[in-house]
């Protein structure tokens, strides 16, 4: 009867440790919010108290009320869900194609160390060209529409996706890789179970970096030419010299970068679960 008394209680106090870390987190949670909170409180605050005191203040950096006011104007017309559901749908299709293409071509080259060396010296061109430049021939290629949006994101992104995919498939521990051969793995086989797998840290690190990288390729495209989305807002308003409507839309594209991130983090939470559970 005590063994059976002993084995319950020991089995209990995991699950009561459990808990405890888990309130313990959520506390911690909680006091990071609140100085979050309180700290973004307190820079509204100075920032009406300042633009409060003179109207060549209010004109040239707005005011959070200003701000507010404009924003609840576009909430309600309708404009801020239909802008932000064009620059986010051009956001998402370029970011998807890029870090798809710029991944596979990444992890590929881990086959060919000849290959590599080759490919560098053109990866560093093509990434370090300004992608406002390329706007102007993006646009004669794919038109003024959702095309060449996507292609400025997708550009954006593809370089820095290829860059970093690549970094973590060079960086797998070779005794590792020599461990599989001894066992009979294939080239093949210890890229599926070992490469893919120890890139993914490397990966998803990637593609939380290009979330803005997309974002700002959708927007520089909307600046270029359009007639909607979140650029098209920002463009518009800064020709009219209504800077509080800038910040608004800006607060609509910060919303859009969060949602974004929020969506990878639980991504990599779900395919990585070997470092949730560390």
């Amino acid at each position: 009867m005590s063994v059976l008394v002993d084995d319950r209680s020991a089995g209990a106090l995991p699950l009561g440790h459990a808990g405890r870390t888990w309130r313990r987190r959520l506390g911690a949670g909680a006091i990071v919010l609140l100085v979050q909170l309180g700290l973004l409180a307190v820079l509204l605050a100075f920032w009406e108290y300042q633009t409060s005191k003179s109207s060549q203040s209010a004109f040239m950096f707005g005011s959070p009320s200003a701000i507010g006011r404009f924003l609840w104007q576009m909430i309600l017309d309708g404009s801020l869900a239909r802008d932000t559901a064009v620059t986010g749908g051009e956001t998402l299709t370029g970011f998807l194609i890029g870090n798809l293409v710029g991944t596979v071509l990444g992890l590929s080259l881990w086959y060919s160390a000849f290959v590599s060396r080759v490919v560098h010296p053109f990866v560093v061109a093509v990434g370090s060209i300004p992608i406002i430049a390329l706007a102007p021939i993006i646009i004669i290629w794919f038109g003024t529409g959702f095309a060449s949006k996507v292609a400025m994101s997708t550009l954006s992104v593809v370089v820095v996706a290829l860059v970093t995919s690549y970094k973590g498939a060079i960086g797998v521990d070779p005794d590792e890789i020599n461990l599989l051969r001894t066992l009979g793995a294939g080239k093949f086989q210890i890229f599926m179970k070992l490469v893919i797998p120890s890139s993914l840290t490397d990966i998803f690190a990637g593609l939380k970096l290009t979330v803005g990288f997309a974002l700002i390729g959708a927007i520089v495209g909307e600046f270029m030419s359009s007639s909607v989305g979140l650029g098209h807002a920002i463009f518009q308003a800064g020709s009219l010299y209504a800077i509080p409507k800038v910040f608004a839309s800006l607060v609509g594209t910060i919303v859009l970068a969060l949602a974004l991130t929020w969506i990878v983090g639980k991504a990599e939470r779900l395919l990585t679960p070997w470092r949730r559970a560390a």
